[in-house]
């Protein structure tokens, strides 16, 4: 038997060329730039953000109401003399200063019974301290609990266009 080199072997036999066997041949090999260089940045990931398409929601905070609801009438203002006494019925509600107290007023529904009755009005007032530190009531608003009832004109005011200020109190007459 013939021995052949191990070279001849790999190659496929005593006539095989270094490409491969006899009257094949295979595709040179790609060619390189000289110098490559750095490799490219990567893709930006995020694009900046152009403010006037993004709705106003997602380009402002939210804000925390603190929410004060009664049966019958609004709290007096001795109910807020004292800060950290506020009235026990506080629901605390993540909104926008753009939220309509229609919008408010079916989140009531959602924890005040009372506000689910059909001809049910709830009144809103906002409350602040004055210069002194005497809590002042503001009357807001009146909306119908259910707006089959008819639409009051309030519904559509926002916290915004009514003046509120952040840390004010909502007190919510549910009549």
């Amino acid at each position: 038997m013939e021995r052949r080199s191990r070279d001849e072997r790999m190659a496929g036999g005593a006539g095989a060329g270094p490409r491969g066997p006899p009257g094949r041949h295979l595709p040179p090999p790609p060619s390189f730039p000289q110098s490559r260089g750095p490799p490219p940045p990567p893709p930006r990931r995020f694009e900046p953000v152009d403010r006037e398409k993004v709705p106003p929601f997602l380009s402002t905070c939210p804000l925390l109401l603190r929410v004060f609801t009664k049966n019958g009438g609004h709290h007096t203002q001795e109910d807020f003399a004292v800060r950290g006494k506020e009235p026990k019925d506080e629901v605390q509600i993540y909104t926008w200063k753009d939220a309509t107290l229609r919008e408010l007023t079916d989140l009531v529904k959602e924890i005040a019974p009372a506000a689910r009755r059909r001809n049910a009005k709830l009144s809103f007032a906002f409350v602040y301290p004055d210069k002194g530190g005497r809590y002042i009531f503001k009357q807001a608003g009146m909306t119908h609990a259910h707006g089959n009832m008819g639409r009051h004109p309030d519904d559509s005011k926002s916290l915004n266009e009514l003046k509120f200020q952040i840390g004010d109190y909502l007190d919510v007459a549910i009549l």
